[in-house]
C-alpha cells in the first residue's frame, strides 16, 4: 500500500496496515511492469506477510486492486477449504486440481496447513528465476496437497469472474477481475463498462433483470470468454 492508498483507506475507517520491505527500496506509488524485478519483489512479498498473518491466527481473503466486487464473495467460501482461490481456466469441478488457479483472489484460513503451504511456496521462488508467485503455485498445487493434506477448492468464474473467463448472467455474478489485459488505461476503460453495465442491472424492475448483458466488445473483455 502505496502512501496515497494508505490515506484513503484511513479516510474509511483504522483498519490499514502501511506496507513496506523491509532493506529493499521499493516506491509502491510507481506503476511496476510486468515480471520487472520490482514487480516481482512485490509480489513475492507479499506471501511473506500473508504467512505472518497466518501464524498471527487470522484468515484472508486477498483481492488485486483491479477486480471489482458486486455482491459478497464470501458466500462462495466453504468451510472445507483450506485454500479458496479464483481460477482463470475452470472445467466445470472446485475440486480439480487442473484447474487453473488466478492467485489475484484467494481466501485462506489459518491453521497448519496453510502456514506451512505459505513457506513451501515462498521458498520455491529461487527453483523458478524470472517466475511470479502464480505460475509457480500452479506448478506446486498437487505436491502441496500430497505432502501437507491442503485442501484446494476453485471458485467458479460464473460468480468469480474476470476477463480471461467470467459468467454472462449478471444475476449470478460476484467480483469482476481486469485480467487477460495490459495496461492500466484498457483496464480502468472495461471496468467502468462493467460498472456502467452494473448500474443499469441494478435499476432495471426485476423481472426484466435476466435480459441484462455485458456491453462486449471493450479493450480486453470479449463476449466470447463468457462461461
Amino acid at each position: 500500500m502505496d502512501p496515497g492508498a494508505h490515506a484513503r483507506c484511513l479516510a474509511v475507517h483504522q483498519h490499514c496496515y502501511h506496507y513496506t520491505i523491509p532493506g529493499i527500496n521499493i516506491d509502491f506509488a510507481a506503476h511496476k511492469y510486468f515480471l520487472s524485478k520490482d514487480y516481482l519483489e512485490l509480489v513475492w512479498s507479499k506471501l511473506k506477510l500473508q504467512r505472518r498473518i497466518l501464524e498471527l491466527g487470522y484468515g484472508f481473503l486477498f483481492t488485486d486492486v483491479d477486480i471489482m466486487w458486486l455482491r459478497d464473495p464470501f458466500k462462495h467460501v466453504t468451510a472445507y477449504a483450506d485454500m479458496t482461490v479464483s481460477s482463470d481456466v475452470y472445467f466445470g469441478d472446485p475440486d480439480n486440481l487442473d484447474n487453473f488457479p488466478n492467485t489475484g483472489f484467494f481466501h485462506v484460513k489459518p491453521n497448519a496447513r496453510t502456514i506451512a503451504m505459505t513457506k513451501l511456496w515462498h521458498g520455491a521462488r529461487g527453483k523458478y528465476p524470472g517466475a511470479n508467485e502464480q505460475p509457480v503455485f500452479n506448478m506446486m498445487k498437487k505436491r502441496m496437497v500430497k505432502k501437507l493434506g491442503l485442501r484446494v477448492q476453485y471458485l467458479d468464474p460464473v460468480y468469480v469472474g474476470g476477463f480471461c473467463r467470467y459468467g454472462k448472467d449478471l444475476g449470478k455474478i460476484v467480483t469482476m477481475h481486469a485480467n487477460c489485459c495490459v495496461g492500466i488505461d484498457n483496464k480502468i476503460r472495461d471496468l467502468k463498462g462493467v460498472l456502467d453495465d452494473w448500474k443499469n442491472y441494478t435499476r432495471l424492475p426485476h423481472w426484466e433483470k435476466h435480459r441484462a448483458k455485458w456491453t462486449v466488445p471493450g479493450a480486453c473483455i470479449r463476449a466470447e470468454k463468457q462461461a
